[in-house]
This record gives structure tokens, sequence and C-alpha cells, in this order.
């Protein structure tokens, strides 16, 4: 059953009339003449079949019927506003999101193009692990490594990906590496969270070499751009470094990949989970993250 509803023009007018008790403040506030407002009230009342004010001169009074009136509708109408107001600065103010300095150029940025607001994400960047304390970090969403929970915020996974050896197309010229088996003769490029150089080469048949012949960094993204400054080689995640690849700075070695794993989720305060930008931000990376999807034969080799 529709609902039945009285001109909006007619509910505004009567409502300021009722709070000013005066037909001109009524009309100063919406920017009409008092007669509209006048006319807009009659409207009312004929629409409801009952009068709402008693005219004495030139002084108003609110019935019985329009004060009861009158007080449902100024609670109705502030929760309209309160409402609209969300909605209206939530497409207006910056939208604060915190990741790593890495996920930030090779992933997020070269895309905001594509996101409706994009102009007006404001990126921070964390040196280390991103904060999750959304009461101290300053941010509305957070993109974490992996998917630790945290009590209070949602965490939503939504990278996966495998790993395989990158390289400098000068430094793969240089020393001719040719066979998985070059690489033992290489500087690899190790990272402190997650180093799988061990799975990969038992996934090709190599036995891998004694201790680490290389530096160690932090990160892999801090190991993958080493690798594109010529340095060594990297064991690179698919879904980083895919227009690190088509540009030609890196180049993939081999079909060897590693079992996929999570790399990033995103994470944002529970209280705020329905908020209109982060619903908006999340179902883009997740559009985002289907259109990267990896082919089948991919996928398939790494299982």
């Amino acid at each position: 059953m529709g609902r039945k509803l009285p001109p909006f023009a007619a509910v505004r007018a009567f409502e300021a009339a009722a709070r000013h008790l005066s037909f001109k403040q009524a009309a100063d506030e919406l920017c009409l003449s008092p007669s509209a407002i006048s006319h807009q009230i009659r409207a009312l009342e004929e629409y409801l079949d009952t009068k709402l004010f008693e005219r004495q001169g030139n002084a108003i009074d609110l019935t019985l019927t329009g004060r009861g009136y009158a007080g449902k509708l100024t609670g109705l109408l502030d929760a309209f506003d309160d409402s609209t107001r969300a909605v209206r600065e939530a497409g207006e103010r910056p939208f604060r999101v915190l990741c790593t300095p890495g996920f930030a150029a090779r992933w997020l940025v070269p895309r905001l193009d594509r996101l409706s607001f994009g102009d007006r994400v404001r990126l921070r960047v964390s040196q280390g692990a991103p904060s999750t304390d959304f009461a101290a970090n300053d941010s509305d969403l957070v993109i974490q490594w992996a998917d630790d929970p945290v009590p209070g915020v949602v965490t939503e996974p939504f990278m996966t990906s495998m790993r395989y050896p990158v390289i400098s197309p000068e430094l793969r010229d240089r020393e001719n590496v040719q066979a998985p088996e070059d690489l033992l003769r290489q500087r690899l490029m190790h990272d402190e969270v997650l180093d799988a150089w061990g799975e990969w080469f038992e996934s090709a048949g190599v036995a891998p070499p004694s201790g680490r012949r290389g530096p160690v960094f932090p990160n892999c993204e801090l190991a993958t751009t080493a690798a594109e400054q010529g340095q060594g080689v990297a064991l690179a995640y698919d879904m980083m470094v895919r227009g690190t690849l088509a540009s030609g700075r890196l180049v993939r070695l081999f079909d060897t990949v590693t079992m996929p794993v999570t790399i990033y989720s995103l994470a944002y305060p529970g209280a705020r989970a329905a908020d209109p930008m982060i619903r908006a931000f999340r179902d883009w990376i997740f559009e985002e993250m289907a259109r990267d999807a990896p082919p089948p034969a991919a996928v398939a080799a790494a299982e």
C-alpha cells in the first residue's frame, strides 16, 4: 500500500510557521512571501480536512490538532535533515586512506581515476604496518597487510596473490638467466615478511641455496624495487607487479609460482560500516580485483 503524504512544500511551510508562530518569520526562513506561506497552510488544512491555526487579527496560534501535528513534524524533519547532511557531507569531505607506500604506488594510484570520488581521496602512507587504531590514525579506512582480525574493526581480505621471480631485463641479459638453476648464482632479494624463496625453489625442483644469497629488506616492496634497479632477483607478488612488467622495467622469470596467499585486506571501524563513502570505496576495490583476476591457466598452475 502506497504512502499517503501531503505536499512537502505545505508541510515545510506549516512546520516553520508553527515553530515561529508567525507567517512572516516562516516566510523569511524559507525565502517565500507571507502570502505564499498562508497559501501553503490553507492547502495543507484542506488536505487534512482540519484547522491547524487559529487566526486572531494579525496573531496566530496553533489549534490542539495543529500543536500535536507540529510536534511530530519537527522531529521528522530534523531526522530528515540529519540524514541528508550525512549523505551530502559524505560526498564532499575528503576520504582518508592509510596504506603502505608500495601498495599506493604500484596498485592504488594508477587506477584512482576509475574511482568516482578519486579526486577526494587523501592518501597517507605508513612506513611500517599501517595502524588500525582509528582513534589515533586519522583515517577513514586502512589497507592492511594480510587479514589479522582486530576487535571493533571490520576486516575484509581482498587481494590474494602468487609469487614468481622478477629481474631487470638488463641484468637478465647480462647474466644469461635462462633456467631456474641459474638463480643459484644470482643475488636474491629477500624480505622479512613471508620470504618464500625456499618454497619457490622446491616448486621448481631445485635445491634451494644454503643460507641467504643477498640482502634482506623489511618488506616485499623494497625487495622488488631493488630488483627493478638491477641489484638482483626478487620474488614478487603477481598482483603488485603487473603494471611494472607491462612497462618493461621488470621481466618475469619462469612459469613456476608459489601458492597464493592473502596479502592485503580492507579495515574500517565496525561502527562506520554503513558509511556511504566506505561502502563505495569497498565496492570499488572489489570491482577492481575482479578486473585483475588471474587467468584460469595461471590459477591452475599455482595449485
